[in-house]
């Protein structure tokens, strides 16, 4: 809609509408950035040809959406549709691609692609991209040592991913490393913990739905300096009750804790009734 107007506004068809192609480039070219990448290229790009060849600078392309939860694109695009938008707006930044990211259509071949044509990434988000493998994310993560948040959310990736992640981006500051199920579905591991707890330069990390317990907890507190931001939501096998709840409050500026520990659990698989107070896990 926004693409119409601004269409119908540059062809003459509207009085009441602003003059957009009296904007400065430069504004033109942040409008352009905010925008879907899938809008650039299918309509943005084809408004005027003022509009085409600001779409042809790379600094256009230092940011990229490929977003199938977007209802927009539902009737419109498939998912080999939308790679080739991606490969597209991948070789239009010219390598000033510093932060992308994919819902759905991620695999190891769009994966290697990217890394091999956006080497300065700065910033990327992986969504349901369950066609991504371990082997397939290391690969491409060796090629992208600058980057510096990193969300991988519903993905199939395991602990070898994160070990990779850990070892090939020194400079990472911001992790999300979310879970596709509750972890109360399955039994508890330290293991992730125990990787995330070598990458000394957090700031910010989300494990929402981790397996970890106490110990892997303490180990993140210890080995992450640096952390102001915890999300540990639905992080069921923590027993927050004692001294590691307060550790936590003392360390971190923006600490999210999960409404149920431990004990709850317990309780709740053993058909217990007496079940333990929430009051004291909120904060």
């Amino acid at each position: 809609m926004m693409m119409m107007m601004m269409a119908n506004e540059v062809g003459g068809a509207s009085t009441n509408m602003p003059n957009w192609l009296a904007l400065p480039r430069d504004i033109t070219v942040n409008i352009l950035q905010r925008l879907d990448t899938i809008d650039v290229v299918t309509s943005a790009c084809q408004v005027c040809p003022l509009w085409w060849n600001i779409c042809k600078d790379p600094l256009v392309w230092r940011t990229m959406q490929i977003n199938m939860t977007n209802r927009r694109f539902f009737s419109r695009f498939f998912p080999p549709d939308l790679v080739k938008i991606c490969h597209y707006a991948v070789d239009r930044s010219c390598g000033f691609l510093i932060d992308i990211d994919i819902e759905f259509i991620g695999t190891d071949r769009l994966l290697q692609y990217i890394s091999e044509n956006a080497s300065n990434l700065r910033c990327m988000k992986l969504v349901e991209c369950s066609k991504i493998s371990d082997k397939g994310f290391s690969e491409a993560v060796r090629k992208l040592p600058h980057l510096e948040d990193v969300n991988i959310s519903k993905c199939n990736l395991s602990k070898d991913s994160l070990e990779v992640l850990g070892r090939s981006c020194p400079s990472l500051k911001s992790l999300q490393f979310a879970k596709a199920r509750p972890s109360f579905m399955l039994g508890s591991d330290d293991t992730e913990a125990l990787i995330i707890a070598t990458m000394s330069t957090l700031t910010r990390l989300d494990i929402k739905g981790n397996m970890l317990t106490n110990a892997g907890l303490l180990a993140i507190l210890d080995g992450c300096p640096l952390l102001e931001s915890l999300g540990i939501e639905e992080c069921y096998h923590l027993d927050l009750s004692g001294s590691l709840r307060k550790r936590c409050l003392e360390q971190i500026k923006d600490l999210r804790l999960p409404v149920l520990d431990s004990n709850y659990y317990h309780v709740m698989y053993n058909g217990n009734s007496n079940c333990h107070s929430l009051c004291g896990l909120l904060l």
